[in-house]
């Protein structure tokens, strides 16, 4: 299958994502422009309409407050995540907070927010105990043309995607691969299977050794659960994907 041909998305390694819109509008998601494997770096992102992060470790919130600071989109925020932003962002007014199984429109686009299996503390700033800014989310993006992306976060495999295929009916889903921290290719297959999209785009792979779920594997793993008809849409870091 194909991926909307009105938008663009480009890939910076991990899971940071930048995603021009039908309408023009620029999304960028777990803004870690820092990794390892992103050509571009966090001070040279000059646009950006709407922002999402999906949990606070470090390698989804980490360029966040630059970006923000930087491009001042509005920001649909995790309810506690939101708060800790309303002391310590200088454009708390652009944070809306919200939760899983709500829905906001910003930058004329629809956001909901929905569940992840995962964690969200981290240490920052030399603290003892890690900050944490609420629950790891995923979200479903809806695009001024109706065509709907699910960036599902970091994650496991849930029973309970088969829910968000029905209530939400994604049209590509965004799933981690890398194992480790997240589900593996095989996990992904599953959620493939749940979802039931026809188009998939892998993250949070190859960033470090221990990531090392690979596209080819997850080819493999929805071959043999009968859904070799599905496309998995892989690029290099700072390719696009239309």
């Amino acid at each position: 299958m194909a991926l909307d041909p009105e938008t663009t998305i480009r890939w910076y390694g991990h899971s940071c994502w930048e995603i021009t819109t039908p309408g023009g509008k620029t999304v960028i998601i777990d803004p870690w422009f820092s990794n390892p494997s992103s050509p571009k770096p966090p001070d040279a992102v000059d646009r950006c309409d709407l922002l999402l992060v999906s949990h606070s470790h470090f390698d989804h919130f980490g360029d966040a407050l630059m970006v923000g600071s930087r491009t001042r989109p509005a920001w649909p925020a995790l309810h506690e995540l939101s708060l800790w932003l309303s002391r310590n962002f200088a454009h708390k007014d652009l944070v809306v907070g919200m939760n899983k199984g709500g829905t906001v429109e910003m930058a004329g686009l629809r956001i909901t927010m929905v569940r992840a299996d995962h964690s969200a503390g981290d240490l920052y700033a030399g603290a003892e105990s890690p900050l944490y800014l609420g629950e790891p989310v995923g979200f479903i993006i809806e695009l001024e043309n109706g065509y709907r992306i699910f960036y599902a976060g970091d994650t496991d495999v849930f029973s309970d995607m088969r829910l968000i295929a029905e209530r939400y009916r994604p049209k590509v889903a965004m799933l981690p691969i890398g194992g480790h921290f997240t589900m593996d290719p095989t996990g992904a297959a599953m959620a493939v299977e749940f979802l039931g999209v026809e188009d998939v785009i892998p993250m949070h792979y190859g960033t470090f050794p221990i990531l090392a779920g690979t596209p080819d594997q997850l080819r493999a793993a929805l071959a043999a659960r009968g859904l070799g008809g599905v496309t998995v849409h892989a690029t290099t870091p700072g390719e696009t994907l239309s």
